[in-house]
């Protein structure tokens, strides 16, 4: 299993080859999986505040992004 520093990592690699800001202050919480799937990272830029966000769901068995978005304003 990865850990938060790693999801966070992977995000940031993720929104700089899309050229999406990753501003801060960043959010992150892990949800542990049930009915045998595994656990994921829920990454949001910007937290708590208006504008542009960046939005990443990270598999943390494999590291797998499994949905990136970006809210521009």
């Amino acid at each position: 299993m990865i850990d938060n520093d790693t999801a966070l990592e992977i995000a940031r690699k993720r929104a700089e080859e899309n050229g999406w800001p990753f501003g801060e202050p960043v959010w992150i919480e892990y949800r542990p999986g049930w009915l045998g799937r595994s656990g994921r990272f829920e990454i949001e830029t910007s937290a708590g505040m208006l504008g542009s966000k960046s939005l990443f769901e990270i598999d943390a068995a494999t590291g797998q992004i499994l949905s990136a978005a970006y809210i521009p304003r």
